[in-house]
């Protein structure tokens, strides 16, 4: 079987069933994540101070704002994987032990940069926590809340940044299972160590705080063993780097890369931080009510981020055989399939949201206010799901120029509307702002992967 026969290779499996059977254990796998979230949210939307619970929304926005501005770890390191396998022509024990070592290699090069990014953020917290609560507006009751949180919670952030580089690692290659395992794991710890701390021990945010941290670094215990096994290494092996993946351009590459994504997600970040201080101006009140409320985006997103590392995964594996044919079957199909799962979201949020309200606090104000505003957030997946599944297909194309561009884009029009929103329409203009802030992403990615195609480099069917 000639090894550099493009016919050699088996053809990317494009079907609905490859497309859902990967979607799925990531699904579940995601939602593990704000489970975690949502699980800390309630425990302290339970504790009858509204100041509490707007400070623990003002801690988790900063802790995303300056965490997930470094997810591009999770982005490169699956587009770089995926592009490895689709590489593949042929199964040998050469060409597998081959792989492995180039897979390994793009872990070790994610994870080594997650521990320095993480140590500079550790070291720089008690200036990152002032200055981004100040910057949030955060008023003096729920600012010191969120400062207890954060002081606690930062010591993870090193173990946050890991779990990206295992998370975009193990979706790239179509491990889904193996994310399931970790995350899933990390929540079910999450929750244990978080009732103890809480109830058990009453240590109040600071257990909520604590009970995520240690779940965070026993997760990257579990990570490691994983890829061990995944990789058929020894321990030794498994932390032993290759100087041949680790040369000039190589380096520069997967840089390159990272600038662009960063570029990207620390607008999108900004953009949410940019709402979260629009509700904080508006009091505490506001401020928790839309805490309980954007816990219906970050499910809704996890959920339907499934389907977009479908789409990562997949339309990778094409750009790296240069199989466009497949590449165009990839986003019709992974298109439908994500706005389907869309539609079965919000239809379940309508019916659960009378349930999920009054769980999540026992403030009667707070609950007032969200229950007014649900509908909003009823329709997230809806809005939404356009802007996720075509971040997927982008990052499986790694076209780290495209995705910076489209987000400086958004940058320039979201910031001066979403103003304009919330000075005529108030808290109305809040959720008007995170709508338009999913479909200007949604309508901008559509254009470029419109001009991708018109160009040439992947013709229209």
């Amino acid at each position: 079987m000639p090894a550099t026969s493009s016919t050699s290779r088996s053809p990317i499996d494009t079907r609905y069933k490859r497309i859902i059977a990967i979607a799925i254990p990531v699904m579940l796998a995601n939602l593990a994540m704000p489970l975690q979230s949502v699980i800390d949210t309630a425990i302290v939307g339970n504790m009858n101070d509204a100041a509490k619970l707007a400070g623990m929304g003002l801690a988790i926005q900063l802790l995303s704002l300056i965490l997930v501005s470094f997810n591009f770890l999770q982005y490169a390191s699956s587009g770089l994987s995926a592009q490895a396998l689709g590489q593949v022509t042929q199964v040998n024990k050469e060409q597998t032990k081959q792989t492995s070592i180039t897979l390994l290699s793009i872990l070790q090069r994610a994870l080594l940069l997650a521990i320095i990014i993480g140590a500079v953020l550790l070291l720089a917290k008690p200036w990152l926590i002032d200055f981004g609560l100040q910057a949030l507006s955060a008023n003096p009751a729920s600012g010191l809340a969120a400062k207890t949180y954060l002081d606690v919670r930062f010591w993870g952030v090193i173990a946050e940044l890991m779990n990206f580089a295992f998370i975009g690692w193990f979706a790239g290659q179509g491990k889904t299972r193996y994310m399931l395992y970790q995350q899933g794991f990390i929540a079910l710890l999450n929750i244990i160590l978080t009732l103890f701390f809480v109830y058990g021990m009453q240590m109040g945010l600071v257990g909520v705080a604590l009970g995520t941290t240690l779940a965070f670094w026993s997760g990257v215990l579990v990570a490691l063993w994983l890829s061990r096994r995944h990789l058929q290494l020894t321990w030794a092996s498994l932390f032993t780097t290759d100087p041949q993946h680790f040369t000039k351009s190589k380096m520069l590459r997967l840089f390159s890369l990272n600038k662009d994504i960063f570029i990207r997600t620390l607008i999108l970040t900004l953009s949410f931080a940019w709402i979260t201080r629009l509700s904080a101006q508006s009091g505490d009140l506001v401020l928790a009510a839309n805490a309980i409320l954007l816990q219906v985006l970050s499910i809704s997103a996890f959920a339907l981020d499934g389907v977009a590392v479908s789409a990562e995964s997949l339309s990778g594996q094409a750009v790296g055989r240069k199989d466009w044919r497949s590449f165009r079957i990839i986003v019709k199909r992974t298109g439908i399939v994500s706005y389907g799962l869309a539609i079965v979201l919000s239809t379940i949020w309508w019916l659960a949201m009378p349930i999920y309200l009054p769980m999540m606090t026992n403030i009667n104000s707070v609950f007032e206010l969200a229950f007014a505003y649900r509908h909003y957030a009823v329709l997230l997946p809806l809005v939404g799901v356009g802007a996720y599944w075509l971040d997927g297909i982008f990052f499986g194309l790694t076209a780290g120029n495209i995705i910076r561009n489209a987000a400086l884009l958004l940058a320039v029009v979201f910031f001066p509307l979403s103003g304009l929103l919330y000075q005529r329409y108030d808290m109305t203009g809040i959720w008007l702002s995170v709508w338009c802030l999913l479909l200007l992403r949604m309508l901008i990615l559509g254009g470029f992967l419109y001009r991708v195609q018109r160009s040439g480099k992947i013709s229209p069917e």
